[in-house]
């Protein structure tokens, strides 16, 4: 998306945050969905609730929009107290999964609908209505229905139905679900040139890892109505501070041990060595997480740990090739490898073959 627009330029990431939640609370029932919640989302800033299905990102979204009244705790959009502010009075719009898209009107008639409703002139309306299609890329669909449209068109009528308003807050639920896997991965890189376009602080609701990491400014992974972990793409995979983190994005291996003068003994012939983790005494249960592809097979550097092993299973999945190595009785790693351009099926390991597997020290995240 690409249009020239009049929109507005990316918001400060300094000053008052776009959305603060404090101590935000949601419970159904008797069980606790959202529990004390604390967070603050930058203005411009592009984030990410990420988490399993029931794990209370899309509550939380819902009492953000005024959709769900929190059980405790409070919403601010701009620094300004809305938690008893009603939906439409809010600084904010929604984007549902399902579009929600007026079916009987034309997409014009959809875009310029919020507008329409607040009494804007005709001449104005229009103005507005004519940039926000040409920002979506579909200022040749004006005058089309909804039901001629394709998924993708759809979303975009959506998301421009929500811009035009010029919201401080964008909030997004699952926008890209309904899409099939081509099309979504299209999509994500539109959205993101989106807002970057437009500065609107997007507020993004998701349990697709992928999506996750590859547009979001900040993420927040959400488990059991708590936060887990909030920080860059990078910082959380990089750097899970959890186990359930580290287990959620992407794929870790992941061993439980014992803490023993620097390392942790996870089986009786194996201790890993790994970087100075404070908090941990002698004897303590800990965790640690080594990302597949980090681990390297065959040949190795001198500052590597390394591991003999055996190779369990191969699978190739085109760019790469899935390994499972036994390094002791009952544990194994999976270790994922690059199929370089030169390689042969041949050059690639078979079950069977003995191994010897190796990553750097800094490479070992602990977890408690």
């Amino acid at each position: 998306m690409t249009a020239t627009t009049t929109a507005s330029k990316p918001l400060s990431r300094a000053g008052t945050p776009s959305v603060s939640l404090r101590g935000l609370t949601k419970v159904f029932g008797g069980t606790t969905v959202v529990d004390h919640l604390d967070l603050d989302v930058a203005g411009g800033e592009f984030f990410s609730l990420l988490g399993p299905s029931g794990c209370g990102k899309t509550t939380t979204l819902r009492m953000i929009a005024g959709f769900s009244d929190p059980t405790d705790g409070s919403v601010l959009v701009g620094g300004e107290d809305v938690t008893s502010t009603p939906p439409h009075k809010r600084d904010v719009n929604t984007v549902f999964q399902s579009y929600a898209l007026f079916e009987h009107l034309d997409v014009r008639g959809n875009v310029g609908f919020g507008l329409r409703r607040k009494g804007l002139d005709r001449r104005t309306l229009d103005r507005r209505v004519s940039e926000m299609l040409e920002l979506v890329e579909l200022a040749d669909k004006g005058r089309e229905k909804p039901s001629r449209l394709s998924g993708g068109q759809r979303q975009r009528v959506a998301l421009a139905r929500a811009l035009i308003n010029e919201p401080k807050v964008l909030l997004l639920d699952e926008p890209l679900a309904a899409l099939d896997l081509q099309l979504r991965h299209a999509m994500q890189a539109e959205l993101k040139a989106l807002q970057r376009e437009v500065g609107i602080t997007f507020l993004f609701v998701t349990h697709d890892q992928d999506e996750a990491l590859s547009m979001s400014d900040r993420v927040a992974i959400m488990n059991n109505g708590v936060l887990e972990q909030c920080g860059t793409p990078e910082d959380v995979y990089e750097r899970p501070t959890s186990v359930f983190a580290a287990g959620f994005i992407g794929t870790s291996n992941l061993m439980s041990g014992v803490w023993s003068h620097g390392s942790v003994v996870v089986a009786p012939s194996v201790a890993i060595p790994a970087p100075a983790h404070h908090g941990s005494a002698e004897g303590d249960t800990v965790s640690v997480a080594v990302r597949p592809e980090k681990i390297w097979l065959g040949d190795h550097t001198d500052e590597m740990f390394r591991l003999p092993g055996t190779i369990e299973a191969t699978t190739y999945h085109g760019a790469t090739t899935r390994y499972r190595v036994a390094i002791a009785p009952g544990l194994a790693l999976t270790v994922l490898e690059q199929n370089l351009p030169r390689m042969r099926a041949e050059d690639r390991w078979d079950p069977g073959d003995r191994v010897e597997v190796g990553w750097l020290p800094e490479h070992t995240v602990v977890l408690t």
